[in-house]
């Protein structure tokens, strides 16, 4: 049973070479995989991502460069001397004509720092109390009053008086700046308007993500959309900084160090690392179609290549005992099989040869052997019956030397006719009969036999004389302490291509280790020659020589069992020869 499993879990060939490449070819897209990911997608991912804070830094130093714009204007305002003594004279004019020609002079000087290109809704300026003086154009509509706009700007910050400020007021982002000369003295105030959809421009075409502007405060100072509030806002702790929100966006910040405004940029992770996404699928769907296509072709190659391997392996599992000239149906392509072919057919040709000179040697040594051994067995069976029909002839029983002598004279010619040549069971349960009757007429009455087989005994073959020593052994030893009657029965059966003789006795049976001591008589006995010198005793000559010349025509194919009969209905022993059907005896 071991041997058909593991039998059964080998593989062929062809599945061996398959999953041989099937596992290289699946080893090699791990290493591709592998490849993909280490040496392409995660150096491409990396620059990807410093891309993306790169960009967030680009977006800022756009608005910061817009930032710095307005501050270099404010200081050409201040680089000129004219603005603090006209800012001075105006606050302490005593006539309006006085006033409005300061204020004129003002705006020259505001002309001439913004100049011919302007990038601002406005520019206007208060006195050293916050109170409007003047305004370039007056379209940003700028509060008369400057704490009035930074009280109502969300900021909410107080003033320092120092540098300066951006305030936003819905889309209006104020740059406000104090008007002092070298020794600190505040003249007034300086306030540009610029437009918050300006500044959002700057930031659009940079990047595919949304922009958010924050000042210091968490405060969007501009963006994509304007008025988005970010709850639970905190200060990045560093200037510059990538992360991954609960949404999977990656969000980039960039601090100015000028305006201190924090610079968002909102993109979704599958639009960062889509491209990157794209190589690793286009990588895994090609290495996969290669695959793919390698599966098929080596399906198909190692299936043309092992084919005639296959049907050489057909022809080897047709041959047999008997039909050893099989020939290859279709002669292989391949060299290196062609000679192999070739090869085998060498092979079974010396192989046949040798098996015809082995197999009429072994023909002619089993036919010396059976006649040895027929020789053996015959005169004995002679000797005893002729000792039988001596003491019928003394006791002057006429009517019974006559029919002993018509069986001798029938079993005579049995034996003497081709005695070779196997017979049919049919043919030797007929000589038993014979041997029977004549040994009935010395015990009579207190022997019974019965003999019973149906047509199978005419098909079934055997060596002369192979019953006959079991039933001498029944008659000698099995009834020596058993009372009569005697009862001797020979039955012929057959089952699942098999035949079964059996001879039973009703006498005392054997001991245990007697049969033991006979199945070793026989496994141990061979085929070799029995002295003549044995005696008829139990697993002795008769019965020994039975058995081998019964081996010598079946060979592995036989089978003998003994055993004692134990039920309440039948005592003795009984013994069963098992053969096979097939007519191929050696």
């Amino acid at each position: 049973m071991a041997k058909l499993i593991h039998k059964a879990t080998q593989f062929s060939l062809q599945t061996k070479v398959f999953l041989t490449f099937l596992a290289l070819l699946l080893f090699v897209l791990g290493c591709f995989i592998v490849y993909v990911n280490v040496i392409v997608v995660r150096p491409l991912k990396l620059k990807t991502e410093q891309d993306t804070l790169v960009t967030a830094t680009k977006v800022r130093e756009q608005v910061d460069l817009y930032v710095e714009q307005q501050n270099q204007m404010s200081q050409r305002i201040l680089s000129s001397k004219d603005i603090f003594s006209a800012m001075d004279k105006s606050s302490s004019a005593h006539s309006n004509y006085e006033r409005l020609k300061q204020i004129r002079i003002i705006k020259d000087i505001m002309f001439q720092a913004i100049g011919p290109s302007m990038n601002i809704m406005d520019m206007s300026i208060y006195d050293k109390q916050g109170v409007l003086l003047t305004s370039y154009l007056g379209s940003g509509n700028p509060p008369a009053i400057l704490n009035t706009m930074m009280k109502s700007s969300q900021i909410g910050r107080d003033w320092t008086e120092s540098g300066f400020v951006l305030l936003r007021q819905a889309d209006t982002i104020s740059f406000v700046r104090t008007i002092n000369d070298q020794n600190g003295k505040v003249y007034g105030y300086l306030s540009i308007q610029m437009e918050q959809a300006y500044i959002q421009n700057l930031t659009e075409g940079i990047t595919a993500g949304d922009v958010y502007i924050l000042n210091e405060q968490g405060e969007q100072m501009t963006g994509s959309e304007a008025g988005v509030t970010f709850p639970n806002w905190t200060k990045p702790s560093s200037d510059e900084g990538l992360g991954v929100d609960k949404d999977n966006n990656y969000i980039t910040h960039s601090t100015s160090p000028s305006t201190g405004w924090i610079t968002y940029i909102i993109t979704p992770k599958k639009s960062v690392l889509g491209s990157i996404h794209s190589v690793q699928t286009m990588s895994i769907l090609l290495i996969t179609a290669l695959m793919l296509v390698s599966f098929v072709y080596i399906f198909l190659s190692t299936r043309n290549l092992l084919l005639p391997i296959r049907k050489l392996r057909s022809q080897i599992w047709r041959m047999n005992y008997s039909n050893m000239n099989l020939k290859v149906d279709e002669t292989p392509k391949n060299n290196d099989l062609l000679l192999l072919n070739e090869a085998f057919q060498d092979l079974m040709e010396r192989l046949q040869q040798s098996i015809d000179r082995e197999k009429s040697a072994l023909h002619e040594e089993v036919k010396a052997r059976n006649s040895a051994l027929q020789a053996q067995i015959a005169p004995h069976f002679i000797h005893n019956v002729l000792y039988l029909i001596s003491i019928a002839a003394q006791e002057g029983k006429t009517k019974v030397v006559s029919d002993m002598c018509k069986h001798l004279s029938d079993s005579l010619r049995y034996i003497v006719s081709s005695p070779y040549a196997h017979v049919t069971l049919a043919e030797e349960l007929q000589h038993t009969r014979h041997y029977l009757s004549l040994v009935q007429q010395k015990y009579e009455e207190d022997l019974e036999w019965d003999i019973r087989a149906d047509e199978l005994a005419n098909e079934i073959r055997l060596p002369r004389l192979v019953i006959q020593p079991f039933v001498e052994n029944c008659i000698e030893h099995a009834f020596a302490n058993t009372a009569p009657p005697w009862r001797i029965q020979i039955t012929v059966k057959q089952y699942n291509g098999l035949w079964a003789l059996e001879i039973k006795d009703n006498g005392e049976g054997f001991q245990p280790d007697k049969i033991q001591e006979i199945l070793a008589n026989i496994q141990t006995s061979g085929t070799g020659y029995q002295t003549a010198d044995r005696t008829t005793a139990l697993g002795n000559m008769g019965i020994i020589n039975s058995v081998n010349r019964l081996k010598l025509m079946y060979n592995n194919r036989l089978f003998i069992n003994i055993f004692n009969n134990h039920t309440e209905e039948e005592h003795g022993a009984t013994i069963q020869i098992i053969g096979s059907l097939t007519k191929d005896f050696y």
